[in-house]
């Protein structure tokens, strides 16, 4: 693990906030954000080594030992990232989604274009197998798109498997975990949780999500350690699939799921108000850029 002084993990801190404010927004992933500031390499391995090992440590006495084993340092920097920007932010992006959605996504559709690019570029050699898994990916991310929200149970058995399913979704860069929660039907549900304290609805959900991610990041890693170039075309292939869901440009529809209305609706051709959505998606596309300029310095 890498060796970190308090600017560094600062920084963390803010990669935590910036993946926070994304697994928010329905459509986009959490795990992006962690690609492209490169950090998901270290992310993943750090939740894969909360293992049995790590637990004989705590259980035994061996803090510091139990702290070191798990990059505990990196990890809570991030969560503490995320817990602010998902707590701080809730309200705020529900707003916007409701009342500026075309610039929302706008802005997001740029992101997510350039980072399905940069996450492209990892892929070492083109060839049947990365061709397959590209597509495989693209077609998977657009039928989950285009997939219709469920009325689904508020018992606490189900919302242990919400959060399970969907920090799986949260970290893999593409799909988000706030857009697979949208069609599991407890978006709205889940987000009122938040911002008015339920704690019991929210602690059985990371519960949900801490066995989730436990038991997908040590697949993941497999994935990523044995056949990454074919991981990394999937990945983008997801990526590349889910911009159908954050095209800013939709006929509304509106679908009653969670106990709300959902506006959701099919892609249409752009409006005749075009300035600021394409300034947004250049926004998101230069971040993007930015972002992995310096992640790419900090690796030399």
């Amino acid at each position: 693990m890498k060796e970190r002084g308090i600017k560094d993990y600062a920084m963390v801190l803010l990669k935590g906030i910036g993946m926070g404010a994304s697994d928010v927004v329905p459509g986009v992933s959490g795990g992006t954000i962690a690609f492209i500031t490169g950090i998901y390499d270290e992310l993943i391995t750090s939740i894969k080594s909360i293992n049995a090992h790590a637990l004989k440590l705590l259980f035994t006495g061996k803090i510091a030992a139990f702290w070191k084993s798990i990059n505990a340092n990196f990890l809570c920097s991030l969560f503490l990232g995320i817990a602010i920007s998902i707590f701080s932010l809730a309200k705020l992006i529900t707003y916007l989604l409701t009342h500026e959605p075309t610039l929302v996504w706008s802005f997001f559709f740029g992101l997510v274009l350039a980072s399905t690019w940069f996450v492209a570029k990892g892929i070492q050699a083109w060839n049947w197998k990365t061709v397959l898994g590209f597509l495989v990916g693209g077609v998977v991310a657009y039928y989950i798109t285009v997939a219709s929200p469920a009325e689904t149970s508020t018992r606490l058995a189900f919302i242990f498997l919400c959060g399970a399913i969907a920090i799986c979704a949260m970290i893999l860069p593409g799909i988000s975990g706030s857009f697979i929660l949208v069609l599991l039907g407890k978006y709205f549900y889940l987000m009122e949780a938040v911002y008015t304290l339920n704690v019991v609805v929210v602690g059985v959900f990371l519960l949900g999500a801490v066995v989730g991610i436990a038991c997908f990041s040590r697949f993941l890693s497999w994935s990523l350690r044995r056949f990454r170039s074919l991981t990394l075309a999937v990945l983008s292939g997801f990526m590349l699939g889910s911009l159908n869901k954050v095209w800013p440009w939709k006929e509304q529809v509106e679908a009653f799921t969670d106990g709300n209305i959902l506006s959701t609706g099919k892609n249409v051709l752009p409006d005749s108000h075009l300035l600021v959505p394409i300034v947004l998606m250049v926004v998101g596309f230069l971040l993007v850029y930015i972002l992995q300029r310096i992640s790419e310095k900090k690796g030399e």
